[in-house]
């Protein structure tokens, strides 16, 4: 008996050829984009919104059905077996975006920074947890970074059109006030080596440094909540792992008005053909937004 074998074995039992996913047929060989949404941890951070190639339907023990994938950037989904477990992930049917001729269109990144055990800088990651479990406009994709300043470099470096940072920032106005800014990604930073702490995050810092490695989104959003409190974490003060009440009352307005805004960016970058000419017509024919800039 080989307890190994046997798992893998019961992994890959084969389930139907296809399946059915927002009314498109899915099966081996089907390009989708994976959204992972509702849980969380470091993994599915990083694989949100990356294309995959589905390698099989599968169905465990219980009828439950998952999709094998591998990256289509991974130079290792070539390698069969020996892929296993490293370079093939499984996702249910809900997981997956089927891409298709959509595969072109423009993509906007949604994402949540801050730290939750300081007080009402876990806003920003509040928000991305809640838009993760709403439905979203095709092409949108939502991933919490928290404070993890070179995952969110990487991930600027993907080809979105646009990225919305949710945060909290600190501009004088009452507490739970929203706040659109727009960011120009080819303006100069501070002068020297732009670097990320690791016990915070300032997404405009990350921008600055992401720019300096490679392309970076054209349209960058920062939807901003002012704070009523915000704990400096020095080694006597007292952990607060929750929000204040004006701004746990913004939530909600900070999640529709996320998705409107990233309904904006899909809409002036897309045409009707999702082609990388019409996305420059659509741009260059857009209205200057009225936003606050920085």
């Amino acid at each position: 008996m080989n307890p190994a074998g046997d798992f893998w074995a019961l992994m890959e039992r084969r389930g139907p050829r296809t399946v059915v996913v927002d009314g498109v047929s899915v099966g081996a060989g089907s390009r989708v984009r994976l959204r992972p949404r509702g849980r969380g941890d470091v993994l599915d951070a990083a694989l949100a919104g990356r294309e995959a190639v589905v390698e099989r339907v599968e169905q465990d023990e219980t009828g439950a059905i998952q999709l094998a994938v591998t990256l289509v950037d991974d130079p290792g989904r070539d390698l069969g077996e020996a892929g296993l477990p490293g370079h093939r992930f499984f996702y249910t049917p809900a997981e997956v975006e089927p891409l298709g001729d959509a595969a072109e269109a423009a993509r906007v990144l949604v994402a949540g920074v801050g730290n939750v055990f300081l007080g009402d800088d876990g806003f920003g990651v509040e928000v991305a947890r809640l838009l993760a479990e709403r439905p979203l406009p095709a092409g949108v994709d939502v991933v919490d970074f928290g404070i993890r300043g070179m995952d969110l470099v990487y991930a600027l470096h993907r080809g979105y059109a646009g990225v919305i940072f949710v945060d909290a920032a600190p501009r004088g106005e009452p507490p739970g006030t929203l706040t659109v800014l727009e960011v120009d990604p080819k303006a100069p930073g501070e002068q020297g080596v732009v670097t990320v702490e690791t016990h915070g995050m300032d997404p405009v810092r990350v921008l600055r440094l992401a720019a300096e490695l490679g392309e970076v989104p054209r349209r960058v959003l920062v939807l901003a909540c002012e704070p009523a409190r915000v704990p400096s974490g020095g080694p006597d003060e007292e952990v607060v792992a929750e929000l204040s009440e004006p701004v746990r009352a913004a939530l909600g307005r900070a999640v529709d008005l996320a998705v409107e805004l990233a309904t904006g960016i899909i809409t002036e970058f897309s045409g009707s053909d999702g082609t990388a000419d019409a996305q420059a017509a659509r741009a260059a024919e857009a209205p200057e937004p009225e936003f606050d800039h920085i």
